[in-house]
């Protein structure tokens, strides 16, 4: 096992980079006591929302997941396409994210091609992969392995891409080289904070999850949206990415992706309110294949669409209720 050690580190970036992961770090598995009780804080405050799945041990200790680990290669991918969404009132807004291919479905390949090299370098190496499917703190990790800050809106941002990217990692029990972590570059910028409708980044590096856009239009699966939200949805109805549009770092360092999977599916980047507010299980099912928007159920996204026409009409009509 000592010949797959520190010195193979470069070997693992290199393939790592050859299956088209646009960044790569390395750090290695110990404790992160900081971060798990930080987690835990923030979990106990209630900002979680209904995701209790954050409160899974795991997440605080990821020796509970591969006691074996001893380093995490860490991922990111580039899914950023100029495209923009037209201004009108009449379209609804879905997030960048969400414009093209499942994006579980782009890492998960890579990743696995990843783990399956590792794992034949040696009988004796174990490897497995994440991509926001298991009780990993990938953001605390990406940190960690050098490949971006975790900003005041809760996301990673890399100098090359902004926060436009999507993170994995693979758990291996080889050892090797760790990065240095990475620094961070918000400075004094608040403009997410400021920009937030609903007040959702509540102090800098703090999203109550329960005042988030992103939250209610992905994650509640009540019947109604609250009414401190609804008045403030400005279109969204499949995430959001407002707190990200006004970063300076997405504005001066966005990159066009060059993964075409991420390019966005028709229909996409101008739907119609009206019509996603009446859109049939059938129609959804045909609408949205391969897309990480299937987690938003038909009558999910119905709700989200209706709850942005009766905003606008009770903006215009105190007295009217448009559904």
């Amino acid at each position: 096992m000592n010949q797959y050690s520190v010195t193979n580190s470069s070997a693992v970036k290199q393939k790592t980079k050859e299956l088209g992961f646009h960044k790569v770090g390395i750090t290695a598995v110990e404790a992160i006591n900081t971060d798990a009780q930080r987690l835990q804080a923030w979990i106990t405050l209630g900002y979680h929302a209904d995701m209790e799945w954050m409160n899974n041990p795991k997440r605080q200790d990821i020796s509970l997941i591969m006691p074996e680990a001893r380093s995490l290669v860490c991922v990111a991918l580039n899914y950023y396409t100029p495209h923009q969404r037209p201004e009108s009132d009449e379209y609804a807004k879905i997030s960048r994210y969400g414009w093209g291919r499942d994006y579980h479905k782009v890492m998960h390949k890579k990743l696995k091609a990843l783990t399956t090299w590792l794992e034949s370098l040696d009988l004796g190496i174990q490897a497995r992969y994440y991509a926001d499917t298991g009780p990993v703190q990938d953001k605390v990790w990406a940190q960690r392995a050098g490949i971006g800050w975790i900003a005041k809106n809760g996301n990673v941002i890399t100098r090359e891409y902004g926060s436009w990217v999507f993170l994995g990692e693979v758990l291996t029990n080889l050892e090797l080289e760790s990065d240095r972590p990475h620094t961070e570059h918000c400075g004094s910028c608040t403009r997410c904070l400021e920009a937030c409708p609903t007040g959702a980044i509540t102090q800098p590096f703090v999203v109550d999850a329960n005042r988030c856009i992103a939250y209610h239009t992905i994650e509640n699966r009540a019947e109604k949206l609250p009414e401190t939200i609804t008045p403030h949805l400005q279109g969204w109805v499949a995430g959001c990415d407002i707190c990200q549009d006004v970063c300076p770092w997405n504005q001066r360092f966005a990159n066009t992706t060059d993964v075409v999977d991420f390019q966005p599916y028709p229909g996409n980047l101008a739907p119609e309110l009206i019509e996603l507010a009446e859109i049939s299980n059938e129609e959804w099912d045909k609408r949205f294949p391969a897309s990480a928007l299937r987690r938003i159920k038909p009558e999910m996204l119905r709700r989200n669409a209706r709850a942005n026409l009766d905003a606008s009409r009770r903006e215009n009509d105190p007295e009217s209720n448009y559904f």
